[in-house]
C-alpha cells in the first residue's frame, strides 16, 4: 500500500484503504469534528445541514435530491419539503412582472386581443 501525501485537517496520511464508515468515521471525521465543531457531531447532521441550506438557498427539490444521492425527488420532497415554504405570493408576484414585461414591450404595439371576439 501507498500513502497519501500530505496531510490535511483529516489528520496526516494513512495508507490507502478502502473507505469504510467504521474507519473513516473512527480515524478520520471524529477527528476533524472535535477539531472544528461541537463535540458528538455525526455525518447526518452535516447531511440534514446541507439539505437545509440548500432549500433555503433557493436549490430546487430535484437538485437536493441528486446532491443528497437519494432514490427519487418525491423521497426527497417527503423529508425536505416542509422546508420549502408555500410561494405561491411569489410565483404570482413573478407572473405579474412578467406579464407587465410584455406588455410593455410586445403588448402595447397592437389591437387589445382582449376586446377581439
Amino acid at each position: 500500500m501507498t500513502e497519501v501525501e500530505g496531510s490535511s485537517i483529516f489528520g496526516p496520511p494513512v495508507p490507502r484503504a478502502p473507505l469504510r464508515v467504521g474507519n473513516s468515521r473512527r480515524d478520520r471525521f471524529d477527528r476533524a469534528a472535535g477539531a472544528v465543531g461541537p463535540a458528538g457531531l455525526v455525518p447526518l447532521e452535516l447531511r440534514h445541514t446541507a439539505a437545509s441550506l440548500a432549500i433555503a438557498s433557493g436549490a430546487s427539490i430535484r437538485g437536493v435530491q441528486s446532491t443528497l444521492g437519494d432514490a427519487s425527488a418525491a423521497m426527497t420532497l417527503d423529508r425536505w419539503g416542509h422546508l420549502v415554504g408555500d410561494e405561491l405570493d411569489a410565483v404570482a408576484e413573478r407572473m405579474d412582472a412578467a406579464r407587465a414585461d410584455w406588455m410593455r414591450t410586445e403588448g402595447s404595439g397592437g389591437s387589445d386581443r382582449r376586446s377581439a371576439g
